[in-house]
């Protein structure tokens, strides 16, 4: 089980900083997709450099032109890239195909996705890396979460790894765990505390005793 840190509304400067912080409790940094549309990949770049040990995700949640979209994030340094699970079949299948050519991973975001079940099955046999379930900042903001969906999809996923993101917080982090993703993806309940290093050690801890339990 891996810890990812989501890094949503930072710059590079501001994000280098951050990840200093925890970058001996996480696994993966994310570089949000809010944070490439302002500072496009060099920010991806900016933290493969400074940060070469921890793998990087670069969230640009890929709609069409996935073969393209995913050499350019590749070439920056990213480890792995997000496809939306609403993109065409063709687009999931050039995804998978010019990542597994980069010795890279791609992770599929089920944001918005109606019938997760159905859809999870399809993206399993096209080869994703990853299937995330994700409720997203809008339906967060209506008190929903993802942990209903991650049930739902692991009942059906066969080979990719399962990915749960939105909203999860360090007193939210143990009901994720007795799910048992493979990767675990937290934004504001790290980013957003006082003492940030100390939150994520702990959310550490937990992910590791729930691995050995």
């Amino acid at each position: 089980m891996k810890l990812q840190l989501a890094l949503d509304l930072v710059n590079i400067p501001e994000a280098i900083e951050l990840v200093k912080e925890v970058e001996e409790h996480i696994d993966i940094v994310e570089i949000g997709t809010p944070i490439i549309n302002i500072e496009g990949h060099r920010a991806v770049q900016a933290i493969k450099t400074a940060f070469p040990n921890l793998e990087v995700l670069a969230d640009i949640k890929i709609m069409d032109a996935a073969g393209y979209e995913v050499a350019n994030a590749s070439q920056a340094g990213a480890d792995i890239v997000t496809i939306l699970g609403q993109a065409e079949d063709a687009s999931i299948k050039g995804a998978v195909e010019e990542a597994k050519k980069q010795g890279k991973q791609i992770l599929v975001d089920m944001i918005a996705v109606k019938d997760i079940q159905t859809r999870a099955k399809e993206l399993d046999e096209l080869g994703a890396d990853y299937i995330c379930v994700h409720t997203g900042y809008d339906l967060q903001a209506e008190g929903k979460d993802s942990f209903e969906d991650l049930r739902s999809i692991k009942s059906v996923v066969k080979n990719a790894k399962i990915a749960i993101a939105g909203g999860i917080k360090l007193e939210t982090l143990p009901e994720v765990i007795k799910a048992q993703p493979d990767l675990i993806i937290v934004g504001g309940g790290i980013t957003g505390k006082e003492n940030k290093k100390e939150v994520a050690a702990q959310m550490q801890q937990l992910i590791n005793a729930g691995v050995t339990a």
